[in-house]
């Protein structure tokens, strides 16, 4: 095999021209894989510690570096406190809070009694599966098809209730 590593071989990568070596000054640092969880790539090590450490030397194989997030500071007080709060993010007042779970409740109320007052009149209308023919539904077909929807729509109304009443014992009283 030439120049290019198995893994551009397998990716087609060769084909393409991308196997060819990189510039002189990239390949003058080493860089070095060492095992753990993390795995980590690195070229700062001396060939010392990366012995040590049981580094492996990468040669000819292109390395992206990510940077990753920074580090919270460790330990309680105030300083993470201060960091867990975003700029801009303040606590909310406890009165604003009851009052805007008391608005929650409220519209989820009247959502749910809007709700029950719409699957009265769909089971009304249901007639318990035999709903009055209408003067369009000739066709038998498109009866069935009416009273199917019609059972389709009492079921998702039901799940509709059952979802708000989840939501409100959700709620502090």
């Amino acid at each position: 095999m030439n120049r290019c590593t198995s893994f551009l071989f397998m990716a087609g990568a060769c084909g393409l021209g991308l196997g060819a070596p990189p510039p002189a000054e990239a390949q003058s640092a080493v860089v070095y894989r060492c095992p753990g969880p993390p795995v980590l790539y690195t070229d700062a090590l001396s060939v010392d510690e990366a012995r040590s450490r049981g580094c492996r030397t990468i040669e000819g194989a292109p390395v992206t570096v990510i940077q990753g997030p920074k580090a919270r500071p460790a330990g309680g007080g105030a300083a993470s406190a201060a960091s867990a709060a975003r700029p801009g993010e303040a606590r909310i007042d406890p009165a604003a809070q009851r009052q805007r779970d008391s608005d929650a409740r409220r519209i989820l109320e009247s959502e749910l009694r809007r709700e029950e007052d719409k699957l009265a009149a769909l089971k009304r209308e249901y007639n318990n599966g035999e709903p009055e023919r209408r003067g369009d539904e000739r066709n038998f077909a498109k009866y069935l098809e009416r009273v199917e929807q019609m059972k389709a729509d009492i079921v998702r109304s039901e799940s509709d209730i059952a979802a708000i009443k989840r939501e409100l014992a959700k709620l502090a009283p």
